[in-house]
């Protein structure tokens, strides 16, 4: 967790150029009675040719509150592991915008690069989803371009706790209590503490609106029991090597007690850090243990197969495209 930090404190530094054209603006969701201000950027079709975007040590490809391009556009809600930001997963975000989606990203609070004030605790991980069904609320009921949104075209992109986001916001129910194989005697990991007093918090509900999820390496807090009310198509990476909590068994074992199979991929040779962002070469060097992936392992060429399957999968599955 603390490497996957320092990874995104970085990319907001050293991020490479955008491999494709896209429209960008930030975005803020207003606080109200089920949470703090949600921030974070949309990405959208967009017809105006790039330019460098800079933002502080940052420079992207791509063009600033470009006027978005189409109507009836899908939308896809994106959801970051601990410590992350909206930025982790920026080319994958860049393709499906290019190709007509819409998509949607948010800072996590309390789990977030900046903020990481209760990472590990029960609620945070209770409050992704709500946070995810509020993103959703502001994009079709108040976001300034809501016109332009297929309402009945919601997917759902996450990865590592982001991923256990998108299995909840699609039906999955959580047991809290399973958590406790991360633990060790001395751990000092704030739920460990949590679930053996039994201050477990009441599992988030599904949002409805969600019609397909992509689901990356997800953390594991689920049974059989938990997983068989998952009632969309899904879309479910491993990576072979696993980390950060995760485990291609626990990956696994979620292929196998989905109701129904998923689109199932395993990345070979790779950890579970290969599906972020590809690093520029600053970043390579300042952080090697995130952005140095195993011999042979080619996480650029990587990153265009799995973002061609990514956009063929909502394509698929949202607009019936293909």
């Amino acid at each position: 967790m603390f490497l996957h930090r320092l990874a995104l404190a970085a990319a907001l530094c050293l991020t490479a150029a955008w491999s494709h054209a896209a429209g960008f603006s930030f975005i803020e969701v207003p606080a109200d009675k089920d949470g703090p201000a949600l921030r974070g950027a949309v990405w959208t079709p967009c017809e105006t040719a790039p330019g460098e975007i800079a933002f502080g040590l940052i420079a992207i490809s791509a063009a600033r509150d470009c006027p978005i391009a189409g109507t009836k556009l899908p939308l896809v809600l994106m959801s970051h592991g601990s410590g992350g930001s909206f930025l982790g997963h920026h080319d994958t975000a860049a393709a499906l915008a290019d190709a007509g989606f819409v998509v949607a990203a948010i800072n996590h609070p309390n789990d977030n690069f900046q903020d990481l004030e209760r990472r590990g605790h029960l609620s945070t991980l209770a409050a992704r989803p709500v946070d995810m069904r509020r993103l959703t609320d502001h994009m079709l009921g108040a976001w300034p371009a809501r016109e332009k949104l297929a309402a009945d075209q919601v997917g759902f992109f996450g990865f590592s706790r982001g991923g256990f986001t998108g299995l909840v916001a699609t039906g999955a129910v959580p047991d809290f209590r399973l958590g406790l194989r991360f633990c060790t005697p001395t751990s000092k990991i704030p739920f460990c503490g949590q679930i053996q007093r039994q201050e477990l918090p009441a599992p988030p509900v599904r949002d409805a609106r969600i019609k397909a999820a992509v689901i990356v390496d997800p953390l594991s807090f689920f049974d059989a029991e938990g997983l068989n009310q998952v009632a969309v198509p899904v879309q479910l990476w491993a990576s072979a090597r696993g980390g950060d909590g995760v485990t291609p068994d626990d990956v696994e074992a979620i292929r196998r007690n989905l109701p129904v199979p998923p689109d199932w991929h395993v990345a070979a040779n790779a950890g579970h850090f290969a599906f972020l962002a590809p690093c520029a070469p600053a970043m390579a060097k300042a952080l090697p243990e995130i952005c140095n992936d195993g011999a042979g392992f080619d996480r650029s060429a990587f990153h265009a197969d799995f973002n061609a399957r990514v956009l063929a999968f909502f394509r698929q599955h949202l607009t019936s495209k293909p």
